[in-house]
């Protein structure tokens, strides 16, 4: 007879972020055996009620939603280890994790863990972000445990990735990762996809725009194409204004411009990303990890500025969790 489902976990594997809380129960092979998504990200976190028991700290709304992402998994599974990473680790989250300087390597990683005592009696582990001190100043803090795990994923029969892999991942804060033998090496930060949630909701962009019933792939090559061209040579500053001028003129729809705007954007990001590598190096491959349709974006645009066409990998923060866990000695690797 096959064993209780609920009593084959190993490991409780959290994600967590400024919007959001990702917990996954997962098993001896590093298999998700059960996953949960709630709303409560760092700077949203839920209020204790005015009855019963609560502890009495500043991390109540941690500790309530660490409950409800997996106090009862804790309680079917008594003493389970706890992982945990992203914005939960900051200067604004349960407890700060310190950040490593790069180079850095999975089991380096996993051997700087912050610890949580929480009001139920688990110990939190909390993965460290990484810091690169050379040139400007840069920071990680979540999506290391996304390039751990697709390492992860690359490594051969050795263990280690033989290749140079340089690991995009779009988003928020677009981060561009460099890996060398398995080893975080340096990366690059784009603000692009906050820049573009700003310049839509709190300027005068925003006022022509309508939001499209489906994405518009045309208005999002014309703005690669803008960005690429002579016409984009001033910069991104020169040319979003163009994304209101070509809206007055009837040159593009009310409906388009929310794509042409992302094409202008995502497509300068591309300029500055190949200028970066021209001067570094092009790396042996082009990984793109993260949501599907926003990487879809950006692997049409790499083409566009004389970038090699990256693959795409998908989001890999879960199996980034468990590989530190191992390398932490949190579990023990099958």
């Amino acid at each position: 007879m096959n064993p209780d489902a609920t009593h084959s976990a190993v490991l409780i594997a959290l994600d967590w972020g400024t919007s959001s809380l990702r917990a996954y129960r997962m098993g001896p092979d590093g298999r998700v055996l059960d996953t949960r998504h709630l709303p409560w990200g760092i700077m949203r976190l839920p209020a204790p009620s005015t009855d019963g028991p609560m502890p009495a700290s500043a991390a109540v709304g941690f500790e309530l939603a660490f409950e409800q992402a997996c106090g009862d998994w804790l309680r079917a599974q008594p003493g389970l280890p706890v992982i945990a990473c992203g914005m939960v680790g900051s200067a604004q989250g349960w407890a700060q994790a310190p950040y490593l300087d790069v180079p850095a390597d999975p089991r380096g990683i996993g051997a700087q863990l912050a610890k949580v005592d929480t009001h139920r009696g688990a110990m939190l582990h909390i993965i460290p972000g990484l810091l690169q001190r050379q040139g400007l100043a840069n920071v990680m803090r979540g999506e290391e445990t996304q390039v751990v795990g697709l390492i992860d994923s690359e490594a051969g029969a050795g263990g280690t990735v033989d290749d140079d892999l340089l690991v995009g991942l779009p988003g928020t804060h677009c981060k561009w990762v460099r890996v060398r033998g398995g080893r975080i090496v340096e990366f690059d930060t784009f603000m692009t996809g906050e820049v573009y949630a700003a310049l839509r909701g709190h300027t005068i962009l925003g006022r022509t725009m309508k939001d499209p019933a489906a994405p518009d792939d045309a208005a999002f090559q014309r703005g690669l194409e803008v960005a690429g061209s002579a016409l984009g040579q001033g910069g991104v500053l020169s040319t979003i204004f163009s994304t209101r001028a070509l809206g007055l003129t009837g040159q593009l729809s009310a409906q388009a411009q929310p794509d042409y705007l992302s094409g202008l954007l995502i497509g300068h990001e591309a300029a500055a990303l190949r200028a970066l590598l021209d001067a570094r190096g092009m790396p042996s491959r082009i990984v793109l990890c993260g949501d599907e349709d926003l990487c879809r974006r950006y692997a049409s645009a790499l083409p566009h500025f004389g970038l090699a066409a990256p693959t795409l990998a998908g989001l890999a923060a879960e199996r980034g969790l468990w590989r530190l866990a191992v390398s932490a000695g949190l579990i023990r690797q099958p």
